[in-house]
């Protein structure tokens, strides 16, 4: 699991959810499929300034969070874009439970194309990048053990970390939006998930984090863009 530089508490989800995209679409929206994201890419949602508030329905005044300019670890905030309802764009967010979707008008942001995303098979332990299509590469990875499984879901790249705790987590980091919410009892190192450099490669080992060779990092630190996608399933 990801420390904050700041603190090693364990970091809150920030709100709940009463409607949201949890187990489905609302009526009328235009949920992207995980195979679209693989042909296609997605969308990112830069926002203009000042606070960004995350509704919990397309119009909705029930506010789940606000969210400033930055993260926890300094990075510019991006939001990844999963679908549309209307002039509303379903999004996810680190300070959001891991299905839960926040939604934010179009007009609040500036969206980019992202042509890549990323592939994880718990069950095989492998990770693909996928650009347009086309697999550029694939790799073996380690995932998290039996008591602290790397959950399942659809995540996205919140922050790109050169060198930090690298006892810890190696050359590289890429903090992911996604909690992991069976944590190790007595665990104090915070419950958010990544992709970092380390060891244990092709097994179930990590607190739930995944793992990867230096080098294997150190193409997806330089491939990817904060915002891109990764979809873990079996």
């Amino acid at each position: 699991m990801l420390h904050s530089s700041n603190s090693f508490a364990a970091l809150a989800v920030a709100a709940t959810v009463l409607a949201a995209w949890v187990a489905g679409s609302p009526p009328q929206a235009q949920a992207s499929t995980p195979q679209t994201l693989y042909s296609v890419g997605s969308e990112v949602g830069v926002p203009h300034r000042g606070m960004t508030l995350l509704h919990a329905a397309p119009g909705s005044r029930h506010v789940l969070a606000r969210i400033g300019p930055r993260t926890i670890f300094g990075s510019p905030i991006r939001l990844a874009v999963v679908g549309t309802t209307g002039e509303w764009l379903a999004v996810i967010s680190a300070a959001l439970g891991n299905r839960v979707r926040g939604f934010v008008h179009r007009s609040k942001v500036r969206l980019l194309h992202v042509p890549v995303s990323l592939e994880v098979d718990r069950t095989s332990r492998w990770l693909r990048v996928w650009r347009m299509g086309r697999v550029l590469r694939k790799f073996e990875i380690a995932v998290g053990a039996l008591a602290t499984p790397t959950p399942r879901g659809r995540f996205a790249i919140t922050d790109k970390l050169w060198d930090f705790m690298p006892s810890i987590y190696g050359c590289c980091t890429l903090a992911l939006s996604g909690h992991q919410t069976r944590l190790a009892p007595g665990w104090t190192g915070g419950d958010r998930l990544a992709i970092h450099a380390g060891s244990g490669i092709g097994r179930a080992v990590s607190n739930g984090c995944l793992r990867a060779a230096e080098t294997d990092m150190r193409y997806l630190m330089e491939l990817l863009p904060l915002g891109t996608q990764v979809v873990v399933h079996d």
